[in-house]
């Protein structure tokens, strides 16, 4: 085993205190008595007689591809060694063997180190308590979220204040106004205080008006307002400089991974309602705000404290109603009673619902939906369809108009029936769940489908109008049986 340059200094200061006796000095150095004597003789310790490695054992694997390489690295210094090394064997087949993969990447790196451009330098920041709050928009589809069984796609609305890295995260269907007052203004309550600035980037139309003719982007009229109530100093970062967001930008990484990791144990991403998850995403960031321990409480009693009462975050507009009984709401459709077509209402729109009012009296709600789809209750329309049964087949909204799974079922058994009159049929029976009650004919149709019967009009209506069956509670919805068309199938081959 080598010695060290401390063993050499022992060993020089021992031999000089004992005068000259070269086994005592070297046992009390840890060394042989021969090697104690070679560097005795010497007069150099390792570090002064160590030559570094200069020569080959071996042929160089790279050398005939090598000039040309340095010659590409000059050219194009963003080049990948791996995509380099396959080039040049492409060009120059037998030149190099294709197993020295390594040797290249290693003179790649080394050539970098003396030759290359120099490398992009990150300057650490001085961050001050309540001095800023980072707000962005991540999508969370990867967490195969669902409510009550159906999928739930959605982005998260993320906040951190930088110097603690204390952080809030609410649910949201899309990066719009509507979802930043309430993410904003959901992260200041929740950290009990504001910051003095909100960041932000500036790819959003929440923040701010974007136009494809100006390279300018000034922020819009209600992201001021907000700011201006919450009385944060409105800040955003260069256009495509996404690093000067990186506290941010890394947190929500962390933050997803956390909340797969809460879902794992869990044993299950369904959850009875948005509000319950929203429960669950806000209980993952208290936990761990609370483990980021004293420079949380630091920042914390630094904000300034909260306003009176929230930035109002629903958006008020004046809609007219459409020949189709609906009205346009951000891009989307959204139906009324048939009675209000021709006439202007006010839409009171929130990230959650859309509410409509007409001379001050709510006329409908629905639940507020993205991408220009549509939300048709089928009360507001049935009477009309009920007139014009033929234009139920091609309806646009035609899926909105199966409130609950017993009717879609409902309709099959129909059509199987007599399919001409499938649709007429159906209506009448949306009819009756509009002046007789749905729930009520939603359990006659359980009823009819479990006896196996087609659910005509008449005999629903008559079932209704004589004394009620009780239905088991939990009852399973109606299923069919597949069996059935597979031995269809199997008849139909032979």
């Amino acid at each position: 085993m080598p010695i060290t340059d401390q063993q050499y200094q022992r060993l020089m200061n021992q031999h000089d205190e004992n005068g000259g006796a070269i086994g005592q000095a070297a046992m009390k150095a840890g060394m042989h008595r021969e090697t104690a004597r070679r560097y005795l003789r010497a007069g150099k310790g390792p570090s002064e007689l160590s030559k570094p490695h200069t020569w080959r054992t071996r042929e160089d694997p790279v050398k005939a591809i090598w000039p040309e390489a340095q010659r590409r690295l000059v050219e194009q210094p963003e080049l990948e060694a791996l995509t380099l090394f396959e080039d040049l064997l492409e060009n120059n087949p037998g030149a190099a063997n294709p197993r020295a993969l390594r040797t290249f990447r290693r003179r790649v790196a080394r050539w970098r180190e003396q030759f290359g451009p120099p490398l992009e330098v990150f300057f650490p920041q001085e961050r001050k308590p309540a001095a800023s709050m980072q707000l962005d928009w991540t999508n969370a589809n990867e967490l195969e979220v669902t409510i009550a069984g159906v999928a739930f796609p959605h982005l998260l609305c993320h906040s951190i204040l930088p110097y603690s890295n204390a952080e809030w995260a609410i649910p949201c269907q899309s990066e719009s106004t509507l979802s930043l007052k309430a993410g904003a203004q959901d992260a200041c309550w929740a950290f009990g205080g504001m910051a003095a600035e909100l960041q932000t980037d500036q790819s959003s139309t929440a923040t701010h008006r974007l136009r494809a003719d100006r390279s300018e982007r000034g922020f819009n009229e209600e992201y001021l307002a907000l700011c201006a109530h919450l009385q944060m100093q409105p800040r955003t970062i260069a256009i495509g400089c996404p690093d000067q967001n990186g506290d941010i930008e890394a947190m929500q990484y962390h933050l997803k991974r956390r909340l797969k990791q809460k879902l794992l144990l869990r044993r299950s991403r369904d959850f009875e309602s948005e509000a319950a998850y929203a429960t669950f995403v806000a209980d993952l960031c208290g936990e761990l705000n609370r483990k980021r321990g004293p420079k949380v409480i630091e920042e914390l009693k630094s904000l300034r404290p909260l306003p009176s009462g929230r930035f109002p975050d629903t958006l008020e507009l004046s809609v007219a109603v459409s020949n189709f009984s609906t009205v346009r709401v951000k891009k989307c459709a959204y139906s009324v009673p048939a009675r209000l077509i021709g006439t202007a209402v006010r839409a009171y729109v929130s990230e959650k619902a859309v509410v409509i009012h007409h001379l001050g009296q709510e006329v409908a709600r629905h639940v507020r939906v993205t991408g220009k789809r549509h939300q048709v209750n089928y009360r507001h329309v049935i009477k009309s369809l009920v007139r014009k049964p033929g234009a139920f087949a091609r309806c646009q909204y035609r899926e909105d108009l199966f409130p609950q799974l017993a009717f879609r079922q409902a309709y099959e058994r129909l059509k199987g029936h007599d399919e001409r009159a499938a649709d007429r049929h159906y209506l009448a029976l949306l009819d009756l769940a509009h002046d007789l009650g749905e729930e009520g004919v939603a359990d006659i149709l359980g009823v009819f489908l479990r006896e196996g019967l087609a659910p005509l009009p008449d005999a629903v209506k008559a079932r209704l109008a004589g004394p009620v069956e009780s239905t088991p509670t939990g009852l399973a919805a109606f299923l069919p049986n597949l069996a059935v068309y597979d031995a269809l199938i199997t008849e139909a081959a032979s």
